[in-house]
């Protein structure tokens, strides 16, 4: 099968072309990145000696780009993780959000019908469905779960789930959508909290944690997360959506104290800052659908996953430094 991976230079599609790669050395995999900020091509840079993948530069809001590249591939599937994702940036500037998070979904599912595309899958989060109080351990987001949006982030990934699902019910088209927790591992982008924190650790800078850092997050590990996608490209029913959780609450707070230890770095780092606005809570959610479903399951417990994902960026310092350089927007050679 021929899958097109949009979003393959960013933290999560990045980790899925490498393990799809060599998990499938018979199928083929064109991964499309317009390459903003966050898309970093030496995430992937490595890849290019396999024979059964290529990059792609371009922007999936551009239709006539779209479907001229779909019209020359014949996609079996499509996966699209492309999309803006952090919510601070949502809050500045909603409108980059709007067009990557919903036109370009739009974009690629005409074009999946154009080209009669046999799946197209939606990468999407948790954050769809809202908050959850602290004191409620008992509630978890299932797929029933109502959206309740937060930030101008989660309100476009919303908006393009309720599209896709839009597109199942008015044109037939094959869908599927996976919601997850927060994800962590390699090649995550060091504005989110754990690489932030690693990053500013390194250099003894504060570490910025939100009001009083009690805000609770359900952790998955990449590699995992990645895992499940794959089983519901293949094998999920067409038109239903499914949640990846990590079952691994933890604070924010916490979370830093634990990388600050490992590193060895003292909590007189961390600086509490005026919170942000619209913070979301607590996220938590139930997988049970896609586990008892299509028999998915973690991989990873968050202990031994925190301390390899710790142990990764600290053996990767230059992967760092080649961001805050702004040197890896000069990693692609091709054409732009």
């Amino acid at each position: 099968m021929k899958f097109l991976v949009t979003g393959g230079a960013g933290f999560i599609a990045s980790n899925y072309l490498h393990y799809v790669t060599d998990k499938y050395p018979n199928d083929y995999f064109v991964c499309l990145d317009s390459l903003t900020y966050a898309g970093n091509y030496n995430n992937i840079k490595d890849l290019e000696v396999k024979d059964n993948y290529k990059f792609v530069y371009g922007d999936i809001t551009d239709r006539d780009f779209v479907y001229d590249l779909f019209s020359k591939e014949n996609f079996d599937c499509v996966i699209n993780f492309a999309a803006e994702s952090h919510v601070d940036n949502s809050i500045k500037d909603p409108e980059i959000f709007l067009r990557t998070n919903i036109i370009g979904t739009e974009v690629l599912m005409d074009a999946c019908l154009k080209y009669k595309v046999n799946r197209y899958h939606q990468v999407s989060t948790d954050e769809v469905y809202g908050d959850l109080p602290l004191d409620r351990p008992d509630l978890l987001f299932r797929e029933d779960t109502p959206i309740h949006t937060s930030s101008p982030y989660s309100t476009s990934k919303a908006s393009a789930d309720l599209l896709v699902m839009a597109y199942y019910r008015t044109y037939g088209l094959p869908v599927t959508i996976s919601r997850c927790s927060n994800n962590y591992g390699p090649y995550q982008f060091p504005e989110k909290l754990i690489p932030k924190t690693i990053s500013r650790a390194l250099n003894n800078e504060k570490i910025p944690v939100y009001g009083k850092g009690e805000n609770v997050r359900d952790w998955i590990h990449v590699i995992d997360h990645n895992i499940g996608v794959d089983l519901i490209v293949r094998n999920g029913k067409i038109g239903e959506v499914y949640n990846l959780g990590g079952h691994s609450e933890r604070q924010n707070i916490e979370i830093v104290k634990i990388i600050l230890k490992q590193m060895g770095k003292s909590e007189d780092l961390i600086e509490f800052v005026e919170d942000r606005k619209g913070h979301d809570l607590r996220y938590a959610i139930d997988s049970t659908k896609v586990e008892k479903e299509l028999g998915w399951d973690r991989t990873y417990t968050f202990e031994e996953g925190i301390k390899e994902t710790i142990d990764w960026y600290l053996n990767n310092e230059d992967w760092i430094k080649n961001i805050e350089s702004g040197e890896y927007k000069n990693a692609y050679r091709g054409d732009k």
